[in-house]
């Protein structure tokens, strides 16, 4: 079975579809079959992000111009 000639006859039907019925159980497929970021990364890197997002509910942020500022030296000119 070649897969990519599959997919672009799949792609093909689906184009054809007019039953929303059909649509939407690929949809359902869709969404069951996707991989959610979240879990995809480690602990660490999951407490960092709350941790940046409870800071921004704080306020403690920085505007971009401080940032880039601060990081200037990395730029591509």
């Amino acid at each position: 079975m070649d897969i990519q000639i599959e997919k672009l006859k799949l792609i093909k039907w689906l184009t054809d579809v007019n039953e929303p019925s059909v649509i939407k159980r690929f949809i359902a497929l869709k969404n069951k079959e996707a991989a959610d970021w979240w879990d995809q990364i480690g602990e660490e890197e999951r407490a960092e992000i709350e941790e940046g997002l409870a800071e921004a509910d704080k306020g403690e942020v920085l505007s971009h111009e401080e940032v880039m500022s601060k990081y200037d030296k990395w730029r591509s000119k």
